[in-house]
Formats: C-alpha cells, structure tokens, sequence
C-alpha cells in the first residue's frame, strides 16, 4: 500500500466481509468509481474523467459532502487505495482482496484527521464505523448479484 491509514488519527475504523463473489467481480464493482452511485446507499454522485490509474483525482458526494480524492494504490485484485479531502478533514481510505475458496476476503481500513474528526471524535468514529460496515454490505450485495 503507498499509503497507509494515519495510525495516529483521531478517528480510525476498519472491517472484513467475505463475498460469495470471485475476486475479480468484487474488484470491478469497486473500481469502477462512476458507478458507485448504483450500489452504494450514501454515494449520490462519483466522476473519474480519467483512466484508473495511481496518481489520478476524482469527486464524489456521500452522505451530503463533496469529496474530492486522489487514487494512490492500484495492485489489481489486491489492493487499491485513495485519500480524500472534504471541508474541516481528510481520510485514507484502503481496501484489501483476498481469495477464501471460490469467495472474497475484503479488508477496509480507513483513517479521519483533521479539525471536525479531532473536536468531535465521538460523532465521526461512530459515523465512520457505521459507514465502513454499510459500504461493505453494499459491495457484497452488488458483487453477489
């Protein structure tokens, strides 16, 4: 991973699920940013202009905030990774994939610093738990299909 979650974040939060999907379907499904909108509950919008690649920004709005984040790891079926920044905080967001059989192992991890996750550190880890578990459902559910 090129970059790390910030071990040292207020606000930290991390979640395995096992997908009864091939690694390659559950990939796709994620990696495909402007689709997100169509399984994720809380992503309204999501915009890659560009190819999918380590280095390149996209936006996207979840929950009501506008977010805009860069991709930072691509190891196809392994790993992908990005950060992102939204008013008063910024998140390292990675994702892990694992075969388990003819099923999936996927590993989320994510991290939230800034002033809003440091004053309200209660409010954003429980937020934050509670969105890393839905975001996983919604990747079973989608990979499932």
């Amino acid at each position: 991973m090129n970059i790390p979650i910030n071990k040292n974040a207020p606000v930290k939060s991390q979640a395995d699920i096992v997908i009864d999907a091939p690694r390659e379907k559950v990939w796709q499904i994620l990696t495909t940013i402007n689709d997100w909108p169509d399984w994720q509950r809380e992503v309204t919008e999501s915009d890659l202009k560009e190819e999918l690649k380590e280095g390149v920004e996209f936006k996207w709005k979840a929950g009501g905030l506008s977010f805009t984040s860069q991709i930072h790891t691509i190891e196809p079926k392994v790993e992908f990774g990005w950060t992102g920044k939204t008013f008063g905080a910024s998140a390292i967001h990675n994702w892990f994939f694992k075969d388990k059989g003819d099923k999936t192992t996927v590993h989320v991890e994510e991290s939230l610093q800034g002033i809003f996750p440091k004053l309200f550190r209660g409010y954003f880890q429980k937020n934050l738990d509670n969105g890393v578990k839905r975001n996983l459902m919604d990747l079973k559910i989608a990979s499932e299909k």
